[in-house]
């Protein structure tokens, strides 16, 4: 039994029934199934149908008195309805129940005939017909018949001699007809032979269609991604085929027979050890995701991977020299290798610019000769200290003049790359139009649909639409906004948003790369963040280990940085108003960036708050700006502070397990340092690894 991976699949009742061996036919089960067609009681007593407790095996056996539509139809006159209640012996391959093998019918008039239509035919069907004498016939009395079908003249010329063929009355005779090609209307009579003096007999019969079973996965790819399911414990847990039906998660699959995987997609899924070496019989693999995880080892050989077009290896503990073949694979487009300990020279074929090439932080990687590498890296060095020099003059001449400024404004230069599109204009009240000054990084719908493949790969959900992943043609890994429905918020909204982030340039805040406004939607374009969420690593699992607190302390330091440039270095200064772990994104080095400014508001400079309909996310607000509904910086203070209690608790803003109905972090977290116990707020996983003092 298969339950789908999609839905809600659920069962009311299950109940097995044990099979006996010799009714368990194994000749086709690769190739087919037998769904049943037909199985009929003939000479019925009732309409009820015939099945457990009276058929062991739980089989329905219909009765022949039911009345429908083009079934048990074109009855032979002087058939007759026969039965008895002396036991039968059954002992056969398929074991009728005995209270079908007590009924029958009797053609007196030589023939026994019978129309019914079958569903999902015409189809090759196997075929079991059932006879038992259950009259006492005289000693010179005979029942012999044969079966009259055209189409099948093999089974036609048989003699059925039930006394014969059975050994005796009542006892049980079922031959079958293994492979029969039937329309959906099978007709269908037994007619008694000239040295018989009883008329054709007939109790039950059965008819099972055979029905093709979908190719399975091709055995060398099944045998790779079984290799990855052993080496992770975070994998696909049944033992289903991986593309037949639905397939696996973790997997694509091509539409041919038998199937082929043509991707695999297992980053940070704790895949751990070496990259099984089987991976180069995978030939129709185009796509491979192994980032994020713990392998190890040098690359295995895969060369015969010529369908291979992508390849992220990075964030792993991988060594070794990289192999040559790598650069000549005929269809590779993108490698990405970076934070892993590869070391040698990389093959020329990677570096020809054909290849969107990552490699960095590979310290023992290098492009050439490594003493020649080196003299060029020690040259550079040098020049670069010269550079400095000149630059650090540069700045204290330059010092007094900026001392003269009453306060640093946000960068309004937005630079032009590619092609431009300019912005739709619109003022912020006081503080004039933030849109008619240049242009932004126009990028079109159909490069936005090219580079996330048609919007194929859901990575975060706000508030205002869902988050995708993208790659450029540069190469460039993007993070795609787009806002739920744009009408809803009219184009302001969006304009705001791309107004204010373009305005915007530090490091600890996620940096806008574009937009997009056509055809009704309302796009932005981000620097994608490849390490997620604080919220994914605290309390969705992201982390192939906790967060150290030396990590936490610097992603807290990066996002107080982030929040003090918004509302210090800004004029006007900027209020986040939603402040919270899944607001604050990690870089590929694991530094956080504050990002979603599209609940932000201007502060004109001459206004203390604002006043707004309170928005934000439960667990994060300020209670005084959710009394008064209006809004001051220090409410992103506040929900700061929720977001520093998180990074040493590792529980979430509210909880009823943790907390109870009424309490939230703050709350917990103040009543334990009013009894000085500071050890029961921290992680377990920092307590006895941190001094209570640095808490």
């Amino acid at each position: 039994m298969c339950c789908a991976t999609t839905g809600s699949p659920f069962i009311s009742t299950l109940e097995l029934r044990p099979l006996n061996v010799s009714m368990y036919a194994m000749d086709f089960e690769d190739d087919f199934f037998l769904k049943v067609a037909a199985r009929i009681n003939f000479g019925a007593t009732s309409k009820d149908a015939v099945r457990y407790p009276d058929d062991p095996y739980d089989r329905i056996w219909d009765s022949d008195i039911i009345k429908r539509q083009n079934f048990l139809v074109g009855v032979a006159p002087g058939t007759i309805r026969i039965n008895t209640i002396k036991n039968i012996d059954i002992q056969t391959r398929e074991y009728p129940p005995v209270k079908v093998m007590q009924t029958a019918v009797v053609g007196t008039k030589q023939v026994l005939s019978y129309r019914l239509n079958l569903e999902d035919f015409p189809a090759n069907a196997r075929t079991y017909a059932y006879f038992a004498e259950i009259q006492d016939l005289g000693k010179n009395e005979t029942r012999k018949f044969k079966l009259e079908q055209p189409y099948i003249p093999d089974y036609s010329n048989a003699v059925v001699n039930i006394a014969e063929n059975a050994n005796g009355s009542y006892t049980l005779y079922e031959p079958s007809y293994m492979n029969v090609s039937m329309d959906f209307v099978l007709s269908f009579s037994f007619a008694k032979t000239r040295d018989s003096t009883q008329g054709p007999l007939l109790n039950a019969m059965k008819i099972r269609k055979y029905v093709e079973i979908a190719s399975k996965t091709d055995k060398e790819d099944v045998n790779v991604i079984n290799v990855f399911r052993y080496l992770s414990s975070d994998t696909d847990p049944n033992n289903r085929d991986p593309c037949v039906l639905t397939p696996w998660e973790s997997v694509n699959c091509s539409e041919t027979t038998p199937p082929r995987i043509i991707k695999i997609n297992l980053s940070r899924r704790n895949v751990k050890d070496e990259i099984p070496q089987e991976l180069n019989n995978m030939e129709a693999l185009t796509e491979l995701w192994l980032d994020g995880n713990l392998l190890i080892g040098t690359l295995p050989d895969m060369s015969n991977l010529i369908n291979l077009n992508l390849v992220h290896l990075e964030i792993n503990k991988l060594t070794g020299p990289l192999p040559s073949y790598l650069g000549s694979l005929p269809n590779l487009q993108a490698l990405f290798i970076q934070k892993n300990s590869f070391s040698g020279k990389i093959p020329t074929g990677l570096l020809s610019g054909k290849i969107i090439f990552n490699y960095d932080n590979n310290p023992e990687l290098h492009r050439g000769n490594k003493k020649h590498f080196q003299l060029i890296l020690g040259a550079s060095i040098g020049i670069l200290v010269i550079l400095l020099l000149l630059f650090l003059t540069s700045l204290l001449l330059m010092h007094n003049a900026r001392r003269k400024a009453s306060k640093q404004k946000c960068d309004e230069k937005v630079i032009s790359r590619g092609s431009t599109k300019p912005l739709t204009g619109y003022s912020f009240g006081k503080g004039g139009t933030l849109m008619d000054e240049g242009t932004a990084y126009y990028i079109s719908l159909s490069e936005l649909k090219k580079a996330t493949n048609n919007f194929s790969r859901k990575i975060g959900k706000g508030s205002f639409g869902s988050v995708y992943y993208g790659r450029m043609k540069d190469g460039k890994e993007i993070a795609v906004k787009t806002m739920t429905d744009p009408s809803s918020h009219g184009n302001q909204q969006f304009v705001t948003e791309v107004a204010l982030l373009l305005r915007i340039h530090h490091r600890n805040l996620v940096p806008l790369i574009g937009y997009c406004e056509e055809e009704y939607q309302n796009i932005l374009v981000y620097e994608y963040m490849h390490n997620g969420t604080l919220r994914d690593h605290l309390h969705e699992g992201w982390s192939q280990k906790q967060l150290d607190w030396l990590a936490r302390l610097r992603i807290a330091e990066d996002a107080a940085k982030g929040l003090e440039y918004l509302h210090t270095g800004c004029n006007p200064s900027i209020i986040h108003r939603d402040v919270k772990t899944s607001n604050i994104l990690l870089d590929i080095n694991m530094r956080a960036k504050v990002s979603n400014f599209g609940l932000s508001r201007l502060a004109e400079e001459d206004l203390t708050h604002i006043s707004s309909v309170v928005r934000g996310t439960v667990g994060y607000l300020d209670p005084e700006y959710y009394a008064s509904q209006q809004i001051f910086k220090k409410s992103d203070v506040y929900s700061f502070r929720v977001v520093v209690l998180e990074l040493i608790s590792g529980r979430k803003p509210v909880s009823l397990e943790d907390y109870g109905p009424e309490m939230n972090i703050v709350h917990w977290a103040r009543s334990l340092i009013q009894k000085g116990d500071v050890v029961s707020i921290m992680d377990p996983s920092l307590v006895g690894n941190v001094k209570t003092e640095s808490v």
